[in-house]
């Protein structure tokens, strides 16, 4: 129903409320009032200035807590810690003793582990007094030790490399008078050197000869296995199939046979074969082709623990030099 607009004259769109009711279509609107806006804005203030002093407060009891549990005075800033100098130590003067197995191994008698056996039987005489404990250190200077009998002296390390001819055995002394390696580097040196390894009497190439009785075992035990690079000449040639059955490994009546590689020789017939292993068991080689019906008829050694027959002719020898010697020590 419309109302009638006195002031205006004219009737007007908008009913008018009864007395004592409010208007419901006016109070859903908000007012914009000077009168609202400065009530709004107050309390927003307050809220905010409420919850800034809340924040501040908790901020500050954190940063109070974290100075009390790291004792670090710079508040929430990154902890960096400055790195300490290292302290210099003063070294302690190196006296010239050493232990005694190590002393019988350097001296080419045996191993270490072998030295403390002979140790333990009893076997070892210091100044005249047999020696049966563990670690015990010498001056060799000065102390006297004995073996068998016989006095031991410090030797200096010997470390020779043989190109080794067919028809010698690989050893120190043989009953039958056969011809032996030590003759091929008699006068080489004065200290007692012995063959690492063995290489048979046709087999020709690289044999390695020292007083290092720790590195010839370590050269030759199982687990270490130094590596070692054959030339072989068979009877006839060699079939691919053959060849990859080397090559995944063959087992023989001691056990698998497995090698490293093995190729054909560049340039060569197929009955000549490159083969890399690092096992050392007795005639491995002949064995593993004779397995497969092969004969060897030369077998050569060409490689020895990343040593070479380069500027070596056969039945010559030479001295290893410092690097080389000290490559063998890091395999």
């Amino acid at each position: 129903m419309n109302t009638w607009d006195k002031n205006k004259g004219e009737r007007s769109g908008k009913p008018l409320a009864r007395e004592g009711k409010p208007n419901n279509r006016n109070n859903n609107k908000k007012s914009h009032s000077p009168s609202n806006f400065q009530t709004k804005n107050s309390y927003q203030d307050k809220k905010q200035d409420f919850r800034k002093k809340e924040f501040t407060s908790d901020f500050k009891s954190r940063e109070k807590n974290f100075e009390q549990k790291s004792n670090f005075k710079g508040g929430f800033k990154r902890y960096y810690k400055k790195p300490q100098e290292p302290q210099q130590t003063i070294a302690e003067p190196k006296d010239n003793l050493v232990r005694l197995n190590k002393f019988l191994a350097n001296a080419g008698i045996c191993s270490r582990r072998e030295a403390d056996e002979l140790i333990r039987q009893g076997l070892v005489e210091v100044n005249g007094k047999i020696v049966t404990e563990m670690g015990i250190r010498i001056d060799p200077e000065k102390d006297v030790v004995k073996y068998g009998g016989s006095t031991i002296k410090g030797e200096k390390k010997v470390y020779i490399l043989l190109n080794k001819p067919k028809g010698y055995i690989t050893t120190t002394k043989d009953e039958k008078a056969r011809k032996n390696v030590m003759e091929l580097v008699a006068g080489a040196c004065k200290e007692r050197i012995y063959p690492v390894g063995r290489l048979d009497r046709q087999t020709t190439g690289l044999l390695l000869l020292t007083n290092d009785g720790e590195l010839a075992k370590k050269l030759t035990h199982p687990s270490h296995g130094a590596p070692k690079l054959y030339h072989v000449v068979l009877d006839k040639n060699v079939s691919p199939g053959d060849l990859e059955k080397i090559r995944r490994g063959v087992v023989l009546d001691d056990g698998p046979a497995p090698v490293d590689e093995i190729e054909y020789v560049e340039g060569k017939d197929r009955n000549q074969v490159g083969i890399k292993l690092h096992i050392g068991r007795n005639r491995i080689v002949r064995r593993i082709f004779e397995h497969l019906g092969y004969q060897v008829v030369a077998l050569d050694r060409t490689m020895f623990a990343g040593l070479t027959k380069k500027n070596l002719p056969r039945g010559h020898y030479r001295f290893l030099t410092e690097k080389e010697i000290a490559y063998l020590k890091m395999l």
